[in-house]
C-alpha cells in the first residue's frame, strides 16, 4: 500500500491509481492544487503493484545521453508556433504517418492541463507548446498500453517523472514504444492557476477565454509572452476577441513559477533527473545557442535534443529532411539547462507563502517576490537585463 510519509515523496504521476488492480486508489488534491493518491484500505488487497510502479520508489539508474544536437525545423512557421525549435512537429508527423499515436499534454475546456492523445495531424494541433502546468494523467498510461498491444507505434511524451512512471506502468519494453521527455523546470501549483486564470477573466470583463500561449514569440524566442485571448463581452456578436500579451518577466504567475516558490514539493528533489525517466529523447530549448552555434540562433528558437537510446537516435534520422541537427557539446548544453540534471532549490519563503496565500490569495506571489527581490534590487536587474537584451539583439 502506498504511504506517504512526506508529500516531497509524491510525483502526482498516479501510476498507483492506475494500476492498482482493486481501482482502491484515487487521486485528490491538496490545498496547494497538487493531486496525491488517497487510499481505500477496505478495497486494498496489499498486492503492492502500487509501490512496484511507483518512479519515485523505484527510480532508474542514471544514465547520460549517446549524443546532442542543436536543432530547428527548416519550415520557420512552424518554428514560429513552437516554444522552441519546432522538433516536436515532425516527429509526432512522423509517427502518425506510420498508423500510430501521439500522447501528450493539452488544455482541457476549462484551461487546465490534461494528458490526450492525438491519431491524426489535425490532433497534434493541441499537444504542441508548452503548458506550465502539471497534467493530469487520467487513464493516458493503461490507454497507451492497449494501443501497443494492438500493435500501433506509440510516441508517448511528457516530464520526465511522467515518462519513469509510464516504463513503470507497462511493466516491459516494447519495441513500438517512443517516449519523449523535456527538460522539466518543476511544475507550478494548479490551484494558483486556476485562480490566476480567474483574476484574468475578472479584470477583462470576460466569461470565456478562447487561447492561450505560454510562449508567445512575437518579441522573440527570448522574451517570450504570455498571451491569453478572450471572447468578447457580453457575448456580442460578430466583435472580434480581445487579447492580453504580456512579457514572461512581468507576468505574475510566470514570475513566481520561475522563481520556484510553488512548485510540487516533490520538483526539489525530482526522482528522474540525470536520464532517470528511461525516454529516448529528451527535448529542451537551447538556451546559450548563440554562444556555441550562432550561425543557427535568429531568436525564433533553437531545440536541443539529447539521444537517450539507439531507438531515440532512429526517431530523429527519420525527420532529418526537415530539421536541421548540429552537434553539440553536452557540457555547454548543460551550463545553460541545468534543470537536465539539478534540481530547483526550494525557495526558503514557500511556506510563508502558501499561509500568505490562504489569506490574500494572488497577492501572496507579489509579497514573496518583493521579500526575494528588494525594490533597488529588482531595478538594477531589470536595468541589467535591458542591456543584455540590447547587445543580443545587435548580434
Amino acid at each position: 500500500m502506498i504511504r506517504l510519509e512526506h508529500k516531497g515523496d509524491c510525483c502526482g504521476c498516479s501510476a498507483c491509481a492506475q494500476l492498482c488492480p482493486t481501482h482502491a486508489i484515487t487521486m485528490e488534491e491538496d490545498n496547494e492544487g497538487f493531486l496525491y493518491p488517497r487510499v481505500d484500505v477496505a478495497r486494498c488487497v496489499d498486492c503492492g503493484l502500487c509501490q512496484r510502479v511507483c518512479p519515485v520508489i523505484n527510480p532508474y539508474a542514471p544514465r547520460e545521453p549517446l549524443a546532442q544536437y542543436a536543432a530547428k525545423h527548416r519550415d520557420d512557421a512552424v518554428r514560429q508556433s513552437s516554444s522552441s525549435g519546432g522538433v516536436f512537429t515532425p516527429l509526432a508527423e512522423s509517427v502518425i504517418a506510420d498508423g500510430g499515436v501521439v500522447f501528450g499534454a493539452k488544455f482541457d475546456t476549462t484551461w487546465s492541463v490534461v494528458h490526450a492523445y492525438a491519431e491524426s495531424t489535425e490532433e497534434l494541433a493541441i499537444l504542441r507548446g508548452s503548458k506550465y502546468v502539471q497534467s493530469s494523467m487520467g487513464d493516458s498510461y493503461i490507454s497507451a498500453k492497449r494501443f501497443l498491444e494492438d500493435g500501433r507505434k506509440v510516441l508517448f511524451s511528457g516530464t520526465p517523472c511522467q515518462i519513469a512512471a509510464l516504463k513503470h506502468a507497462l511493466g516491459r519494453d516494447y519495441d513500438n514504444l517512443l517516449t519523449v521527455d523535456i527538460a522539466c523546470h518543476g511544475v507550478p501549483s494548479p490551484r494558483v492557476w486556476r485562480d490566476y486564470l480567474s483574476s484574468k477573466r475578472l479584470k477583462m470583463h470576460a466569461a470565456d477565454i478562447t487561447a492561450l500561449s505560454f510562449r508567445d514569440k512575437r518579441d522573440g524566442w527570448r522574451n517570450y509572452n504570455v498571451k491569453i485571448c478572450f471572447a468578447p463581452a457580453g457575448g456580442a456578436e460578430h466583435a472580434a476577441e480581445v487579447c492580453t500579451v504580456t512579457p514572461y518577466r512581468r507576468d505574475l504567475f510566470m514570475r513566481g513559477f520561475l522563481k520556484n516558490i510553488y512548485l510540487r514539493p516533490s520538483c526539489y528533489r525530482c526522482a528522474a533527473k540525470c536520464g532517470r525517466s528511461g525516454a529516448d529523447l529528451t527535448i529542451a530549448d537551447y538556451w546559450g545557442v548563440e554562444r556555441y552555434h550562432a550561425p543557427l540562433d535568429d531568436d525564433r528558437g533553437v531545440s536541443l535534443i539529447l539521444v537517450n537510446t539507439p531507438r531515440g537516435e532512429a526517431l530523429l534520422r527519420g525527420v532529418v529532411s526537415q530539421v536541421e541537427c548540429v552537434a553539440t557539446e553536452y557540457d555547454n548544453a548543460l551550463r545553460h539547462n541545468p534543470c537536465i540534471k539539478h534540481s530547483v532549490s526550494e525557495p526558503p519563503l514557500r511556506a510563508k507563502f502558501w499561509a500568505e496565500y490562504e489569506r490574500v490569495q494572488l497577492k501572496a506571489v507579489e509579497q514573496i517576490l518583493n521579500e526575494l527581490h528588494p525594490r533597488g534590487i529588482r531595478r538594477m536587474l531589470s536595468r541589467i537585463r535591458y542591456v543584455v537584451d540590447k547587445i543580443v539583439k545587435r548580434r
